[in-house]
């Protein structure tokens, strides 16, 4: 039986709760597909995530050196995100997910669906 550490200890729950957000994958999957990109063009990609959760997620997962912050001393200012190599080697794994969850969404939800009108 595989046992897992206190929360604080935990590396499994660590990551898991940096990334098990609503909005982190998202915005590794987008800058992985698109390079270097600015702060409106990741937003304009995503769609729907708001200003706000958008700057607590890059600044998140630039904490954690998944991605680079690089800002320019223009005007008006310039700010671009990118990849760390660090990053770009978890994307074949989120990549992985990707292609997992469209693979798998129709039966998905075709169950969930079954299961709303079993109830």
């Amino acid at each position: 039986m595989q046992h897992f550490l206190p929360s604080a200890d935990c590396p499994v729950r660590n990551i898991l709760a940096r990334l098990g957000d609503k909005w982190s994958i998202l915005v590794l999957v987008t800058l992985d597909a698109n390079g270097t990109m600015r702060f409106g063009e990741i937003q304009k990609s995503i769609g729907d995530i708001s200003q706000r959760m958008l700057t607590v997620t890059l600044r998140t997962l630039a904490e954690d050196g998944l991605l680079v912050r690089t800002a320019y001393p223009e005007i008006p200012p310039r700010v671009e995100y990118r990849l760390t190599p660090t990053g770009k080697s978890l994307m074949p794994h989120v990549n992985a997910l990707v292609e997992w969850a469209l693979e798998h969404l129709p039966a998905i939800l075709s169950r969930r669906n079954a299961e709303e009108k079993r109830e």
